[in-house]
């Protein structure tokens, strides 16, 4: 559908309206007595988002993003799935404890195809408490089958009120059971990384992958002085970042998701990417992303449905 047919369709008058792009993609504007945000449908994949009150927006879009057709965006929530990281034909933890790094295909783009694919609209709506969600939707014709010969739905809803609500929900529509990673890969807009901490994750096991991957475990709060790339695992606890500088805490609350992943570029890896925004985008931002990854890599039986939800809030100090 074109952005008029989306909204004649879909549109709610204040709160949710479709338009194009200067670079001819469509996004979803949502708003609500609370804030903004924005959706694009390419890649399901939240840009934006702003509360009331908040000078300083949530969300961290890289000023070199591209939006283009087929091409992932930097910055924002990219939706991660059916695999994270690489494509592993068999994805988790070898016998040995350590996880596989998978048989890399050049063609099998990282973090899977969901975030460049072309999501379809399904239903939206207000809420009695004034919260407006936009419900977007991936079925097997829209999925590579030369990647994923699995068949299954994917359905994303956003909610946006006084915190932004998403949830990722997979149901596997075929006969054999499929093996799945998936990832809220969301990009945190802060005043300076070197300034911020990231909480909630103390004693918590987690792969260290910058070098040679190695297990730890976490003391206190995370802190940020070099390159830092983590996937803590079975951690379903929430997680909140302090960012004095901003004046804030921004809290980080999931259900169905077994992982949390933590990463910052810094400089020598962000010179490398090309697309953070050069040279000092990458001080602008952390990710922490609510994710089911290498040990918590899940098995959907045939028939079942799994859901990952975040609710994101800030909190002004």
């Amino acid at each position: 559908m074109n952005a008029a047919d989306l909204n004649h369709g879909f549109g709610i008058a204040g709160a949710l309206v479709f338009e194009v792009r200067p670079e001819g993609l469509v996004q979803a504007k949502l708003a609500s007595a609370d804030g903004e945000a924005t959706v694009c449908l390419q890649g399901g994949h939240v840009i934006d988002w702003q509360c009331r009150g908040q000078t300083q927006p949530l969300l961290w879009l890289s000023r070199d993003a591209r939006f283009a057709p087929g091409k992932s965006i930097r910055g924002g929530i990219p939706v991660c799935w059916p695999w994270f990281g690489p494509y592993a034909p068999q994805q988790g933890a070898a016998p040995d404890g350590v996880p596989r790094a998978g048989a890399e295909a050049p063609t099998y783009p990282a973090h899977g195809f969901a975030r460049t694919a072309l999501w379809q609209v399904s239903e939206s709506g207000q809420d009695a408490d004034g919260r407006t969600w936009l419900l977007l939707t991936l079925d097997s014709s829209a999925m590579p089958a030369s990647m994923w010969p699995h068949a299954s739905t994917l359905a994303l809803r956003v909610s946006l009120g006084a915190t932004l609500q998403l949830s990722l929900t997979t149901r596997n529509t075929g006969t054999e059971a499929f093996v799945l990673g998936e990832a809220l890969h969301t990009y945190f807009h802060v005043s300076d990384i070197g300034g911020i901490s990231v909480a909630g994750l103390h004693g918590v096991d987690y792969w260290d992958t910058v070098g040679q991957v190695e297990k730890k475990r976490q003391s206190g709060p995370i802190a940020f002085k070099q390159e830092t790339d983590r996937v803590y695992i079975n951690s379903p606890q929430a997680c909140v970042i302090e960012d004095l500088a901003f004046s804030r805490r921004i809290h980080i609350r999931k259900q169905g998701s077994l992982s949390t992943v933590v990463w910052s570029p810094w400089t020598d890896k962000a010179l490398r990417m090309g697309d953070l925004g050069q040279p000092d985008g990458w001080r602008s931002f952390v990710c922490v992303e609510s994710a089911n990854a290498w040990d918590n890599t899940l098995t959907l039986a045939a028939g079942e449905t799994h859901a990952l939800s975040v609710e994101y809030a800030v909190e002004t100090l």
